[in-house]
């Protein structure tokens, strides 16, 4: 996992968003990153350091002279061994004194001692963020080098709305591990598509199936924290759209393959996890089909376009990864299926394994043979594949 023991320094401003602190270091916490609060006084107005301390099981570092008692080089000795500092929230005075270089107190200390990253994440009044001083403050430290997070906009704690939210605890955080992600996508376009077709019968009815989009979603999610620029041509499901992913939401299989060709040509890599359906009614009905007491409705049925076989015939066509998700014989169905497409990679795994649930058991076949992956979360068997996707790029 990208956090997985990094040692991040968590910086607590004054600010009402103080709360949304809590709720980070607890997301931190559970990704695996070993964190290190630490409060300026006025912070500690607004949330106290005993709930920071039972969060993160460590004493929460509040005072430059209390921590010299103990070690005359806490605020050089923590950010020494720190992989990024993370001011959240971050105030107005908090911008200013960072520009200024000011060191008097012991988060300032620990940001001017330090040689690693140092993220911050605005949270203040709309006007406050607006006023040219603020700017200029943002200007110098981002020539510094900082990295500037947010903020949002919405509604604030003094009433009015606008630019100057922190960002959420949830949005931070997955920031945070992108950018721990090394950049190997950089530069590339991946178009993904995910989640099910529905296919209409009449206005209410339709043909689906059970995909809840989690693993095209997951690798979406994988390839922009690589450095992509990501394309997710999306069915309908219950997933919020990835991070710096252009998501577009589609309902058939039609709309689906109008989406994918549209874009497909100025792709590097494409990625087919959507569970397509093969077919769809020849006509819908315009009305509500009734039940009548004689024999069912007849439904006629026509093949909807294979997506995945029409976009690796393209005269140029990305680099194409298909997905098999079979009840029986996966190695002979998945094999079948990327010869008959004509692609250099199947993902194919049990939907009895995999469907719908947090983790999957996949086995990826190439030209190579068959590479089982061990059972894994999505989120790593997407990064998983896609380091296998480069290699296989590379070596093309």
């Amino acid at each position: 996992m990208e956090l997985e023991g990094k040692r991040i320094v968590l910086g607590v401003t004054g600010s009402v968003a103080a709360y949304k602190a809590a709720v980070l270091l607890r997301l931190l916490t559970g990704a695996g990153a070993k964190t290190q609060v630490a409060m300026t006084d006025a912070a500690t107005r607004f949330v106290g350091p005993a709930t920071f301390a039972a969060l993160s099981g460590k004493l929460v570092l509040t005072d430059l002279w209390a921590a010299a008692d103990e070690n005359p080089m806490t605020h050089i000795d923590i950010t020494r061994a720190a992989d990024a500092i993370l001011i959240a929230p971050a105030t107005a005075d908090c911008l200013a004194r960072l520009a200024q270089g000011r060191a008097d107190d012991l988060l300032a200390a620990m940001t001017l001692a330090r040689a690693c990253p140092l993220l911050v994440a605005p949270a203040m009044n709309r006007r406050m963020w607006e006023n040219p001083a603020t700017q200029r403050n943002l200007e110098i430290l981002r020539q510094d080098g900082v990295t500037c997070l947010g903020p949002d906009t919405g509604l604030q704690a003094c009433g009015e709305e606008g630019e100057g939210r922190m960002l959420a605890p949830e949005t931070l955080l997955e920031v945070l591990r992108a950018f721990f992600t090394p950049n190997s996508l950089a530069g590339k376009k991946v178009l993904l598509t995910a989640g099910p077709t529905f296919e209409a019968l009449d206005p209410v009815r339709g043909i689906t199936n059970l995909s809840s989009g989690c693993m095209g979603y997951a690798v979406a999610r994988a390839a922009a924290r690589a450095g992509a620029e990501v394309t997710l041509v999306s069915g309908p499901v219950a997933q919020a759209a990835p991070m710096n992913v252009a998501c577009i939401p589609v309902q058939s299989a039609l709309e689906m393959y109008r989406a994918v060709m549209q874009r497909a040509t100025t792709a590097d890599i494409f990625i087919a996890v959507a569970a397509v359906a093969d077919y769809r009614a020849e006509r819908i009905a315009p009305q509500k089909l009734k039940k009548s007491a004689g024999s069912p409705p007849e439904i006629r049925l026509a093949q909807n376009p294979d997506i995945l076989a029409e976009v690796a015939a393209l005269p140029n066509p990305p680099f194409c990864v298909g997905f098999a998700a079979e009840s029986e014989r996966l190695e002979d169905h998945a094999q079948q299926k990327r010869a008959r497409k004509g692609v250099p990679l199947i993902v194919g795994n049990l939907i009895q394994e995999g469907f719908g649930g947090e983790t999957n058991h996949v086995i990826l076949f190439d030209d190579a043979g068959s590479h089982p992956l061990p059972v894994a979360p999505k989120i790593q068997i997407a990064r998983q594949l896609l380091a296998h996707i480069l290699a296989l790029m590379e070596k093309k």
